[in-house]
């Protein structure tokens, strides 16, 4: 009787190493695709009245870098903008050179005022962002402004590709690692 049970247990075992023998494989991860069509020329978006800017934040990714705008509220309306590569970030409106790190500068312009209409009075500053490690960032500044515009300046590593889209009340500029 001992036996039996004995060679029962063992071919049970011996049943359930199969079994799990027929579980499938997981597949491998697939390589992630880099390739970018953003191109470097200057972007533009809806120069509608301006919203105010309520917080700014960075974020890295496998293909690019990512800058965030937060504007007030939840809607969709448009956050109008202008980013574009420059040779040299002079700020608006005094027009002084602003020193920033990198191989290439983006200025960004955004249709947000940096002061509340109504009373004259300026919004709280827009956080401080550490860039420090990411692939393609070097830095990030708050700049200057006037007239409902907000300016910020992003030194990169090099004069990359870069796309500009709006989500909700989020403005993104990525900025690609490579070509």
């Amino acid at each position: 009787m001992r036996r039996t049970g004995t060679a029962l247990a063992a071919m049970i075992l011996a049943g359930g190493g199969l079994l799990a023998g027929t579980v499938p494989a997981v597949a491998a991860p697939t390589a992630v695709n880099c390739a970018v069509t953003w191109g470097s020329l200057d972007k533009a978006g809806d120069s509608a009245a301006g919203r105010r800017l309520t917080d700014v934040r960075t974020g890295q990714h496998e293909c690019y870098d990512r800058l965030v705008f937060d504007a007030q509220g939840t809607s969709a309306a448009a956050i109008g903008y202008s980013v574009r590569y420059v040779d040299v970030l002079h700020q608006d409106p005094s027009d002084a050179v602003v020193p920033i790190k990198g191989g290439a500068i983006l200025e960004i312009m955004l249709f947000a005022p940096r002061y509340d209409p109504a009373t004259g009075k300026p919004y709280p500053p827009l956080p401080a962002v550490d860039v420090t490690g990411y692939r393609t960032f070097r830095e990030f500044k708050v700049t200057g402004g006037s007239e409902g515009y907000t300016q910020a300046g992003l030194g990169v590593r090099a004069r990359l590709p870069f796309r500009v889209f709006q989500t909700a009340n989020h403005l993104v500029v990525d900025v690609a690692h490579t070509w």
